[in-house]
């Protein structure tokens, strides 16, 4: 098999089929990845940006713990379960809501993030980013260059904080963590205004 190492062999680019892939060891845990490149210059450059941001996410302390479960584990685990346990007692259409749901919007957010990483103040992250989409450590003043961004309706906001409240509970039935968090969103009033008669 070909092999090569870059940066001085922190990092090691194997070949596996046609792709070239790169692995290297961070915090005692060793990472992989694909370059999908099949040209070997341009997946030594692939493999040093890649090493660069996992340094930086471990310096930021945003690398899992070793054998932690992620969020993506417990959504695995949850849409798996879903549709069976509820069979009958929800409509397709809202346990297809949930997949999609996790899918277009909670998976690429908390997806790669160890469990015990999520806690109140990221599901308020989340929160502020889909109704700015500003990634979190942007601050919300700052001009923004992209597109003009339209943010979700209450009630899709609320559809989303409830799937992650069901994922997070598919995690604690596995004892991935100890409890459920309070999702609650901070600074609520109420969503309805009623009128006396």
């Amino acid at each position: 098999m070909a092999r090569h190492e870059i940066l001085g062999g922190l990092v090691q680019i194997y070949k596996r089929g046609r792709m070239w892939h790169c692995s290297a060891s961070m915090d005692g845990r060793q990472y992989r990845e694909s370059t999908k490149e099949e040209d070997l210059p341009q997946a030594k450059q692939f493999a040093e940006d890649w090493y660069l941001a996992l340094r930086g996410k471990s310096r930021a302390g945003l690398l899992t713990k070793k054998g932690e479960k992620t969020f993506q584990d417990a959504a695995d685990i949850f849409t798996d379960e879903y549709e069976i346990i509820t069979q009958g007692e929800r409509s397709k259409k809202w346990v297809e809501g949930h997949r999609i749901r996790l899918k277009l919007h909670l998976l690429p957010f908390f997806g790669p993030m160890g469990l015990s990483e999520i806690n109140e103040g990221t599901a308020q992250e989340y929160r502020v980013f889909r109704m700015t989409g500003k990634k979190p450590g942007t601050k919300i003043t700052e001009p923004d260059d992209n597109a003009p961004h339209k943010p979700p309706a209450r009630s899709t906001l609320h559809d989303e904080t409830v799937t992650l409240h069901l994922v997070l509970k598919a995690a604690v039935r596995k004892k991935w963590i100890a409890h459920i968090l309070d999702l609650s969103q901070p600074y609520k009033v109420s969503g309805k205004t009623e009128h006396r008669p």
